[in-house]
Formats: structure tokens, sequence, C-alpha cells
């Protein structure tokens, strides 16, 4: 019966590990993809303007 109490945890823990794997692969893209692409591509313009802009604090 040390066997059994050996192998439970590393089991539950491979169960978890694929339900949460299974989870992601399942919000990836659908309905929400849209909108996550859209908040990246707002993210990245951002960045790119606040780059390029000149300074203007006398720096």
């Amino acid at each position: 019966m040390d066997y059994v109490s050996a192998l439970v945890p590393p089991v539950v823990m491979a169960a978890f590990f694929i339900g949460l794997v299974v989870t992601i692969v399942k919000s990836q893209g659908g309905p929400n993809k849209a909108k996550e692409d859209a908040a990246v591509d707002s993210a990245i313009s951002r960045a790119e303007m606040a780059k390029q802009a000149p300074r203007t604090d006398g720096v």
C-alpha cells in the first residue's frame, strides 16, 4: 500500500496540469481572440508612439 500513497500525489498533479493545459488551449482563439489582438495592437502602437514622440521636457 506504500506504493499507492507514493503514486497519488504525482498522479493528482499530472491531472491538474493536463487540465490546465487543456483550459489554456481551449481559451486561445474564439470570440476573445479579436479583443486580445486589439488590446495587444493598441499597446504596441502606444509604445511606438511614445518612443517616437519628441521630448519637450528640456532634457
